[in-house]
């Protein structure tokens, strides 16, 4: 009987081709922006591995991917490319789900492949949520001039502060995703393909319809805040008619010079409106399309830590604590007697 000859492994660069076209698009059906995100990911490191390795990235092999050059590429992400830690701990994560798949696919390597999925994630101190107060948001909102232009900013801010959305969510909004009859409410298209329904203002809905009144051409699948030449505004654009509305609302608000704000601020700001008014973070969960609570609690630890600053700004009363004493048993007896 002859012997069975045992299959060659795949080479380290169809793992790749194969990780992308089978295992996220095909098996997974992960957004684009995900795989983007990946892509990105798995570039740098074939970069930064073909230099330090001084080979090309087609003739690396799966067992080059040792814990010591993970690290060394994760060192260079923060020191060289200046990356946050967080931004060096997604890029870690691209990295695993890779050799995840790649052990599968290759049972031989699999030992090497454990050893370098045990280098850790950086833990890294979360900053304190950044927030408006509602004196604040009303006055970046203000009021809609008589301009095209003006009036565009002035309802993509107030559906910003409405549904607490992200930049993505709202520049994709198209005029069919909005539902102005009845239940008044605006259909996001959030991350990983999720959707969820928020309920509209009745000002909101007021602001819609003149806004659907000033451009009758748009309807049906057409972004509802489109630019200039009509296509769907970019972030870069939401995060330019924010600075200068955020500019000229400095006259009104003064403490807002002393603030960083930008689009997610907003998307913060709604999230502690709502809790302040006494919605469950739950429910607030939902409202912003958290995948889970724990997200959200991050706004009841930076409600409560204000509650502390103010509490700390106001004088306790000067009470005088007396240590108890334990009252002296041979003395109550004698009492007693």
């Amino acid at each position: 009987m002859r012997k069975a000859i045992a299959p060659r492994p795949p080479s380290f660069a169809s793992l790749v081709q194969q990780f992308f076209t089978e295992y996220l698009v095909t098996q997974r059906a992960v957004s684009p922006r995900t795989v983007a995100c990946y892509r990105d990911a798995l570039m740098l490191f074939l970069d930064f591995s073909s230099q330090r390795l001084k080979r090309a990235a087609t003739s690396l092999k799966l067992n080059d991917i040792q814990p010591d050059l993970i690290l060394a590429f994760l060192d260079h992400l923060e020191r060289e490319r200046h990356n946050a830690v967080r931004s060096r701990n997604l890029r870690l994560t691209a990295l695993r789900a890779f050799l995840k798949f790649a052990g599968r696919r290759d049972v031989a390597s699999l030992h090497l492949v454990e050893r370098a999925l045990a280098v850790p994630m950086k833990r890294f101190e979360r900053p304190m949520l950044g927030f408006l107060t509602r004196e604040e948001m009303l006055a970046v909102l203000g009021q809609p001039g008589e301009t095209w232009t003006s009036q565009r900013d002035h309802l993509l801010l107030a559906m910003l502060y409405n549904t607490g959305a992200r930049v993505s969510e709202i520049i994709g909004v198209r005029v069919t995703d909005v539902v102005l009859d009845g239940g008044a409410c605006v259909h996001l298209h959030g991350k990983g393909r999720k959707q969820r329904s928020v309920p509209l203002w009745h000002t909101t809905v007021t602001e819609v319809r003149a806004w659907l009144r000033l451009n009758p051409a748009l309807r049906g699948e057409e972004p509802l805040l489109p630019n200039r030449e009509g296509h769907a505004m970019s972030r870069s654009n939401v995060v330019q008619r924010l600075e200068l509305a955020v500019a000229r609302a400095t006259n009104q608000a003064p403490s807002i010079v002393k603030k960083r704000i930008s689009p997610h601020i907003i998307r913060h700001t709604t999230a502690m409106h709502l809790l302040q008014s006494g919605v469950p973070f739950n429910v607030i969960a939902l409202w912003l399309g958290h995948e889970s609570t724990t997200t959200t609690h991050r706004y009841v630890e930076a409600d409560l830590a204000m509650k502390e600053k103010a509490l700390a700004r106001l004088e306790a009363p000067d009470t005088t604590i007396r240590r108890f004493k334990a009252p002296d048993l041979l003395m109550r007896f004698l009492k007693t007697l």
